[in-house]
């Protein structure tokens, strides 16, 4: 009797390593993997589906990539959909309230935010710590003109294989991962963005 308990298990394990093993792993070679593709529990019941009815489309119309297929609560407590993103490059900045990389980060992050206002979507994904401490962050890096998503549990991480924090995942306006990795002091994400809004 336990072993039919077991197997299905095991072979639901077994596929989502197979699923998440063609991701590019950091390479920040700007060919990037699938990496945004993998499945996730990001989604939650509380939160609003999409607006759309039938074929989902995004801001403008755009059709939303699987990546995009998420629904989260920014650190002010505000529901975030993912498919608000499609149509813009967007740029995801994953990172914690007690990084000092992430801090150095901050202000890089903040002006390509306020260059490409409209233009290109910035995010914010904080994890690793509780809601108050990211709240502290945004407020100390003065970096609250953009979005920042509460991921206590991780479940935004997990969809986007981010296993560590002061990593930057960009997407261009298909949806398609484009770069994964690390930007120290955030040196080299304007010239990113500037290559994916022609």
């Amino acid at each position: 009797m336990r072993a039919r308990t077991v197997l299905p298990a095991v072979l639901a394990a077994a596929l989502l390593t197979v699923t998440g093993c063609g991701a590019d792993g950091g390479s920040g070679s700007g060919s990037g993997g699938d990496a945004g593709a993998a499945p996730s529990k990001a989604s939650s019941p509380a939160q609003p589906p999409a607006p759309s009815e039938g074929g989902e489309s995004g801001a403008a119309g755009a059709e939303v990539p699987e990546a995009l297929k998420f629904t989260a609560t920014t650190v002010d407590g505000k529901p975030f959909d993912g498919r608000t993103l499609a149509g813009k490059p967007t740029v995801l900045w994953f990172w914690a309230p007690w990084c000092p990389k992430c801090k150095a980060q901050a202000a890089e992050t903040a002006k390509v935010a306020a260059t490409y206002v409209g233009k290109v979507n910035v995010v914010g994904v904080a994890g690793l710590d509780k809601n108050a401490a990211m709240k502290d962050f945004v407020s100390d890096t003065k970096t609250g003109a953009f979005p920042h998503l509460s991921d206590e549990n991780g479940d935004v991480w997990k969809r986007f294989e981010v296993t560590e924090q002061s990593r930057y995942v960009i997407l261009d306006k298909d949806g398609k991962t484009v770069y994964e990795g690390v930007l120290p002091g955030g040196d080299g994400l304007a010239e990113k963005v500037a290559g994916l809004t022609g």
